[in-house]
């Protein structure tokens, strides 16, 4: 009898503003944000997350951002530690790169829902993927895009793809 494995898939959620979107977002924008979220996928007892330098992982909670804001659960996956690896490395050579990082259009988020369809057919929740153009659809987005186009979130980890 073939017997499968299967692993926790978790997202973890962390508001980059602090607390500060909440806050200002209405004078700002003329709409409530909650966060500016960045995500990390963690599986197979790291955290995985996209950034400027590429792919790259660390223990849970283990960047300088700390501890996650919250943590959802994505469901389970019987994909193993080394296809993975595998999976993440193709990822690091093609579609997540050193240098594609993008702040609106490709960025820890896309990455994360990407990783967790791959993982577990399950995509991380709407109100973290839609914030990029939920920012954009405001005139003061669009008056801040070139500024915040220059923006790369770097929260220190380990490079999977070895191309620091």
């Amino acid at each position: 009898m073939d017997q499968t494995c299967s692993y926790p898939v978790k997202l973890y959620i962390y508001d980059l503003s602090k607390g500060m979107a909440r806050q200002l977002s209405p004078l700002m924008l003329g709409r409530q944000l909650d966060g500016i979220w960045h995500t990390a996928v963690v599986v197979h007892g790291q955290e995985f997350f996209f950034m400027g330098d590429g792919i790259s992982s660390c223990p849970p909670g283990g960047t300088v951002l700390g501890e996650p804001d919250s943590i959802a659960d994505l469901g389970n996956t019987e994909v193993t530690e080394e296809l993975f690896q595998q999976y993440l490395s193709s990822l690091g050579e093609s579609t997540y790169s050193n240098g594609s990082y993008n702040l609106f259009e490709h960025n820890c988020n896309t990455f994360s829902n990407e990783v967790a369809q791959f993982l577990t057919g399950n995509k991380i929740p709407p109100h973290i993927t839609d914030l990029p153009s939920e920012v954009l659809s405001t005139p003061f987005g669009q008056a801040l895009r070139p500024l915040l186009d220059s923006i790369v979130i770097n929260p220190a980890g380990n490079n999977v793809t070895g191309q620091r």
